[in-house]
């Protein structure tokens, strides 16, 4: 059955089976159980096709004794709260139509958590003494444990979110505000949450490094049938190079979502089935990577990540395949990370931390939409710089060689210094469309490249920015202990 959506964010499509949505913008909903984050539908405009599922809310008929109104709720859920989509790269396959070789040959599918499974550590229910002396914590009894429209109708008590597939729930916030998650005996890592002039931000890591991408090479295996580029990266902190193909760093990218759901993982740059080993494609990917790479190396907790560091040093096959697989099965992922956090012992009015919220919405959508705006216009200037430009310049001096072969034509009269200022003129215009043609390269391709990080951090913070509205939203229904 069809239902009728509004779009919550515009959304620009960049596959043949997307849609653009715009903001406030009516849609129809096929579908409202979405996959992979993603709903079927059909705009204003009458295209059919995918959008994010996190960008729309469901208009949904509600009625009330004889009074029929309608009332939004997200895309994707039963409730209020918003489908949670990780990434539309989360969806695992490989360019290089390859297995993990010797590497591995076990799948790399990001394993979510499975929403119908109890969050406290098998089942039980325990008080977690949490180091934060501002907010206070509870055991639940055991009726409020239940998925039930009845928990929501306890009073000032917080009920579970009834659409166990919301950013919120996922990312294991929801049991953390609510107790639900055990102290665990030894907790080996930990990430430091510090006061700073603006407010909390990342403590800073205490080795901050940077680290390389170069020499993309094409590798063979079984006899020249499977082909691959291998990078080699480095980093500053051993200065020993490690050779990383692209499928391992999109391994390392969904280890990264998985364990860091409350922080902004840019997307890698994009796959292709086709042309992978053309030089253009080549480079243009080596450019993201390094601008990928930089911003995963600056980011004082990213840059910490035990899996980050067994990708960037790591030289043994065997060693590989169990580092690879310790960091799969980390406990210390969902609801788990959050005990991972040691925070300021200052209060914070929840109040104003709401409306530092609401100012920064207000911000990325305002980025997020001047980014797509000026990624948009530098497209269009590049496809002029090589296809228009540079045959208009093409075409002005071949009418000028015309016009120095028709004086040839005419010995008596012609004069080969003229005719030669002439062709010259022909081969200058010629070589002005061909710098027409090359000029992106140095600059509008390291633009396009960094507006590409950009859109990759502003995608995630319509989940991000939902999930900490609710979680302010349980803290105040929680009642002072």
């Amino acid at each position: 059955m069809s239902l009728k959506a509004v779009a919550l964010y515009t959304f620009q499509s960049e596959n043949k089976e997307e849609i653009s949505i715009q903001e406030n913008e009516e849609l129809v909903i096929f579908d409202e159980n979405s996959v992979d984050g993603w709903l079927q539908g059909e705009n204003s405009r009458g295209e059919r096709g995918l959008f994010p599922a996190s960008y729309v809310e469901i208009v949904r008929p509600r009625s009330n004794s004889n009074l029929t109104d309608y009332s939004l709720s997200p895309a994707g859920s039963p409730g209020k709260e918003p489908f949670f989509t990780p990434s539309t790269n989360t969806a695992y396959y490989d360019d290089d139509d390859d297995d993990w070789d010797d590497w591995d040959d076990n799948s790399t599918v990001v394993e979510y958590e499975d929403p119908r499974r109890p969050v406290g550590a098998n089942g039980h229910e325990q008080q977690s003494p949490y180091p934060n002396p501002n907010v206070q914590y509870r055991s639940r009894p055991h009726m409020e444990r239940q998925d039930s429209i009845s928990s929501s109708r306890k009073g000032s008590m917080v009920g579970r979110n009834l659409n166990r597939f919301s950013s919120f729930v996922r990312s294991g916030v929801e049991a953390f505000v609510l107790g639900d998650v055990p102290m665990m005996a030894k907790i080996a890592e930990s990430y430091s949450i510090e006061m700073g002039q603006r407010g909390p931000q990342w403590k800073e890591s205490p080795q901050p490094f940077i680290c390389s991408i170069e020499d993309p090479t094409k590798q063979t295996k079984f006899k020249g049938i499977k082909s691959y580029i291998s990078y080699r990266v480095t980093p500053s902190h051993t200065a020993r190079p490690v050779y990383r193909r692209y499928k391992h760093f999109d391994w390392l990218y969904n280890r990264l979502l998985h364990k860091f759901t409350v922080i902004s993982v840019p997307h890698l740059p994009e796959k292709q089935a086709t042309g992978r080993f053309e030089e253009d494609f080549i480079e243009k990917r080596k450019r993201r990577l390094i601008l990928w790479m930089d911003h995963m190396t600056s980011h004082p907790v990213l840059s910490q990540y035990e899996g980050f560091e067994h990708f960037l040093m790591c030289v043994d096959d065997k060693q590989w395949k169990l580092g690879k697989r310790r960091a799969e099965k980390d406990e210390m992922v969902g609801a788990h990370f959050m005990l991972t956090l040691h925070i300021p012992k200052e209060h914070q009015d929840l109040q104003d931390v709401e409306e530092r919220i609401d100012t920064f919405k207000a911000f990325a959508k305002k980025m997020d939409d001047s980014v797509m705006q000026l990624t948009h216009v530098a497209s269009e200037l590049v496809r002029k710089h090589l296809g228009g430009f540079r045959k208009e310049f093409q075409r002005l001096g071949n009418a000028f060689q015309s016009i120095s072969q028709a004086f040839m034509l005419d010995p008596p009269y012609s004069c080969e210094a003229l005719n030669s200022a002439i062709s010259h003129t022909g081969r200058t215009y010629e070589n002005i469309g061909e710098m027409f043609a090359e000029q992106p390269k140095n600059d509008l391709f390291h633009m396009l490249d960094k507006l590409s990080l950009y859109q990759g951090l502003l995608s995630n913070f319509p989940d991000i920015i939902h999930l900490q509205k609710d979680r302010i939203h349980s803290s105040v229904m929680r009642p002072a202990v």
